[in-house]
């Protein structure tokens, strides 16, 4: 059988020759990288049957890992790693587009159930939309936001459990919670200055 090609993106080192040591005896081949952007640029240009991400790095966060990979390569699966995993992120993580959400510290055989589940989930998964199609939905929380500092706040804080009751993509709720605002701006024109004003904190 052909071996499965994973990328693993984590700034621990030992955390890297840990998934590539328990990957090899599942005929997986490992890429790692301590670096996020070069992980994104790694999964935009190389083949990956999956990519591993830590939530939490010093140059982007795991959701803006998924966010970047998912505009590209919308049906690669990512699956999310997290010293902070609780059952509320692990679910809201996956409104966002995480295949899986494995919580640090995983045992070997953690790992390899969530990458045998998740490779054969994707092979049968039809990718989710990547363009905007709910404009109004997104138009509404925004000027809710703009409006309403404890939902701006909430938006911050609670990321996509703040979105629930709105219609939105996994993709929008993703543009949503990590301030994209040239993503949202490609589809939906300028946005007001009220709105950009939500996002630059961030």
């Amino acid at each position: 059988m052909t071996p499965k090609k994973v990328l693993a993106i984590d700034d621990e080192q030992i955390v890297l020759d840990s998934v590539r040591r328990i990957l090899s005896d599942e005929n997986c081949t490992v890429d790692t990288t301590l670096h996020a952007k070069e992980g994104i640029q790694w999964a935009a240009q190389r083949a990956y049957d999956l990519v591993l991400t830590d939530v939490r790095m010093p140059d982007l966060s795991g959701k803006i890992v998924l966010r970047e990979i998912k505009r590209v390569k919308p049906s690669l699966p990512v699956v999310i790693v997290s010293g902070y995993a609780t059952v509320s992120s692990a679910i809201q993580c996956m409104r966002m587009g995480a295949a899986h959400v494995l919580e640090k510290p995983f045992t070997p055989e953690e790992l390899a159930q969530v990458v045998r589940s998740v490779l054969e989930q994707s092979s049968q998964a039809v990718p989710e939309e990547q363009g905007i199609i709910h404009d109004e939905e997104i138009r509404k929380v925004l000027n809710r936001a703009a409006r309403n500092p404890d939902f701006a706040r909430d938006l911050q804080t609670r990321e996509a459990e703040a979105l629930e009751g709105y219609d939105l993509t996994a993709a929008e709720r993703l543009a949503l919670v990590t301030g994209d605002v040239e993503w949202l701006e490609q589809y939906m024109g300028a946005l007001e200055p009220k709105h950009k004003k939500l996002f630059e904190a961030r």
